[in-house]
């Protein structure tokens, strides 16, 4: 196995594992900031008091937090003045090889549908069967080769 390969299967290790880990997570109604507040029994003037700041820039952050408009520099010293800490994930909706591998089928069927109706043009069609044993041969290459355009919309 090449090294590439290997650096890419620890990348995808990574992200797979916050799929499993924070895959079903989701952001509270209130949002985290004044959930968490409110599960330590901490008021707003209080949280502003350890901030160093005014009751209305403690309630504007936890508004901005719904509307994602909150700095991540926000967020993490909230965080901190709450004796929590802010982690930051982007997470995929699935298994990052499910993702590839959709992606790979779809470039699959685009490329054969167009060879296809080429075909056809020259009355050379193929049966549904050729056509679908071409798309998993495709989409098998790309898998083994993972071609630099296979996120490309072309």
């Amino acid at each position: 196995m090449s090294i590439s390969r290997i650096v890419a299967k620890q990348y995808r290790d990574k992200v797979n594992q916050a799929y499993h880990q924070l895959g079903a997570l989701s952001l509270p109604p209130e949002g985290w900031l004044r959930t968490l507040r409110h599960a330590l029994g901490m008021s707003g003037p209080q949280l502003a008091k350890r901030l160093g700041v005014t009751k209305a820039r403690v309630s504007r952050a936890e508004q901005d937090e719904l509307t994602g408009s909150v700095t991540l520099k926000t967020m993490q010293n909230m965080a901190e003045a709450m004796n929590c800490r802010f982690v930051y994930a982007v997470v995929p909706s699935e298994e990052i090889e499910e993702m590839i591998k959709k992606r790979a089928l779809q470039k699959a069927r685009e490329k054969v549908k167009s060879a296809s109706t080429h075909m056809a043009l020259e009355a050379q069609t193929l049966s549904d069967e050729q056509l679908s044993f071409e798309i998993d041969r495709l989409a098998t290459e790309m898998l083994e080769k993972m071609p630099s355009n296979l996120w490309s919309d072309e």
